[in-house]
């Protein structure tokens, strides 16, 4: 499943393997920056639906009452454009007059145990995003809990350092709720790391800021889990980006189910992609998979919040203006290039030409920066692979077996695809025997079927005699198989059935901020489910001295001080993380569930 930011970016998903795009509305959506009109959306459906593709829109903020009659209309408007979910958060949306779309719980309903799924399959989601932070043993397990509910896992992109739905720090800092859209990256920040002592213990660090997760090598064990959606991040991305890591995911996911016949394609069709596919080459800081077997020291990126690429090599030698790098990779003018310099910041700059081995950079002022012999560099723009990608890069095509028959008063073309659907066209023309054969010519005209969806796969004639057929009929008789074909595709296409909700409590009787009640409708929807006490959402009032993120990346981890994990270095404690600004914000270990708090500024 792939993010889409406009309407351009998921048709090139689609055409480039994805099953499924999701995409945000002009509202609602938790990527603010990422709207799109109801219009786009039905013309990506439109699209997506010729393959059987899906189209999932997010309305996935939380509500305010005065929003709720808006959200209820663009919910109907976007099933008439043909929308096949909508991808939610506040539960206000439950007690709507809805139309019968199927629901995704968003992971900012924040799903990490089997409760919550059961939960939330009671009251009519169909599909549940799990937590980031879930490990694959536990995936297995809510699986295995809740075998008919659909499970979906982020597999790719960049990583909140909270568990999502449960930061509150843009809405504490800057009074923009990320639970609303209007993340500020708060977590992309520098800070200093301070003891009970008030010693710096790290300096000018991006200490909650994360490497990019790449799960591509465990697909299959993820399957086994029983992830029936992969779910690339990204909704914020570059055509370009989207074209390179949904390629990627698509050709591996082919590569398993060549050998694991019993999982299919969700979708019609294969996908020729123009270019070899390599996910180091987009956006990325270095990649992580992210707690999916255990903790591990890979999993963040305190040097720098920026794109890094792919390892390009070691620094072999330095001149005035130029570089030699030892790798096995070559640079090309345009180029990006960049390295960690000796205070440990990344710094970046433009490839001007490449001679004889020696990168020469294109310095603004003329100085050559402070680089070592053995320093690693790394390569953040390809210049010629995004050219690559700028021009068509993907086609995807459905086969289709077609046959040639004759009628009493003409000739017949049947058209079969690969999902079974048939549809045919007959023509009327007067028998006369030809003069030559006629087999190459029908096989050539009948399968030009360059500019659809589709591809000729076995051509087969089964006529009386050989008859001439002229090229001009042929070609029409192919067209209105085509069209027929299309016509079909569409009446067959059957959009996800919606849940049917029964009557299930919620898990808890009492309800914190972290279960970001908004609005009237929520509150009653938490209360008909049992839930006693419900405090109002963070983003209405914010409780005094209250934890603003909820991680499970760990600074006493990092340091080498995790009591649990044979940690030998001994802290003074509390630590407090200072921002560049001069807040202050504490931290709170919980090791009782590995999780660590970062608590509202001083």
């Amino acid at each position: 499943m792939s993010p889409a930011r406009n309407l351009e970016c998921g048709i090139e998903a689609v055409k480039h393997g994805a099953d499924a795009v999701y995409i945000g509305a002009g509202r609602f959506g938790a990527r603010q920056a990422a709207g799109n009109s109801v219009d786009d959306i039905a013309a990506l459906c439109e699209f997506a639906h010729k393959y059987w593709a899906k189209v999932y829109v997010t309305v996935n903020t939380i509500l305010k009452d005065n929003e709720l009659a808006d959200a209820e209309k663009l919910i109907w408007q976007l099933y008439d454009a043909g929308a096949d979910a909508l991808l939610v958060q506040d539960m206000a949306v439950l007690k709507m007059n809805l139309p019968p779309i199927a629901l995704h719980a968003s992971t900012q309903c924040d799903v990490r145990s089997v409760e919550k799924v059961r939960f939330l399959a009671s009251c009519g989601f169909t599909r549940v995003v799990l937590a980031r932070e879930l490990s694959l043993k536990e995936i297995a397990d809510i699986h295995e809990a809740c075998p008919d509910v659909e499970l979906e896992c982020f597999v790719h992109g960049a990583l909140c350092v909270s568990y999502s739905g449960q930061c509150y720090a843009s809405q504490h800092c800057f009074s923009r709720s990320a639970n609303r859209g209007e993340c500020a990256q708060f977590c992309r920040l520098k800070f200093n790391l301070e003891d009970a002592d008030g010693n710096k213990l790290l300096v000018g660090k991006h200490l909650l800021s994360l490497k990019d997760m790449n799960r591509l090598e465990y697909l299959e064990q993820l399957l086994d889990a029983g992830v029936c959606s992969f779910k690339i991040e990204g909704r914020l991305k570059e055509t370009s980006y989207v074209k390179n890591i949904v390629a990627a995911y698509s050709e591996r996911l082919d590569g398993i189910l060549e050998r694991r016949h019993e999982y299919l394609r969700a979708s019609s069709g294969h996908t020729t992609h123009m270019f070899k596919p390599a996910p180091e080459k987009s956006f990325n800081r270095g990649f992580t998979d992210y707690f999916l077997f255990s903790r591990s020291g890979d999993i963040f990126s305190f040097d720098t919040p920026k794109s890094i690429g792919e390892p390009m090599g070691k620094v072999k030698e330095v001149g005035r203006g130029w570089l030699v790098v030892a790798g096995f990779k070559a640079f090309h003018n345009g180029d990006g290039l960049c390295f960690s310099g000796h205070d440990g910041q990344l710094q970046g700059y433009r490839v001007n030409r490449v001679e004889g081995g020696r990168i020469f950079l294109y310095l603004e002022n003329g100085e050559m920066p402070a680089i070592r012999v053995g320093t690693d560099v790394f390569r953040n723009f390809d210049q010629e692979f995004e050219k690559t990608l700028a021009r068509e890069s993907a086609v995807r095509r459905i086969a289709v077996d077609i046959s040639l028959t004759e009628t009493p008063d003409g000739f017949k073309a049947v058209f079969s695809d690969d999902d079974g659907v048939v549809a045919s066209a007959s023509i009327e023309w007067k028998k006369e025997a030809a003069k030559s054969s006629q087999e190459t010519n029908i096989r050539t005209q009948l399968s030009k079927l360059g500019n659809t969806q589709f591809e000729a796969g076995e051509i087969s004639i089964s006529m009386s005699g050989d008859w001439f057929i002229p090229s001009s009929l042929l070609s029409e008789l192919r067209r209105n198989a085509v069209d027929a074909l299309e016509k079909e595709r569409a009446a067959q296409y059957t959009r996800p059935v919606a849940g049917t909700p029964c009557k299930q409590d919620y898990p808890q009787r009492q309800l914190t901020y972290l279960g970001n009640v908004m609005n009237a409708q929520a509150l009653s929807f938490y209360r008909d489910h049992g839930v006693q006490d419900v405090a109002d959402a963070f983003e209405k009032h914010e409780p005094e001295g209250a934890a603003i993120m909820f991680c499970r990346h760990c600074l006493r981890y990092a340091l080498g001080a995790c009591p649990k994990r044979g940690g030998t270095v001994m802290l003074h404690e509390p630590l407090t993380l200072c921002g560049t600004d001069g807040r202050r914000f504490p931290l709170k270990f919980d090791c009782a569930h590995c999780q660590m708090q970062v608590l509202a500024g001083l």
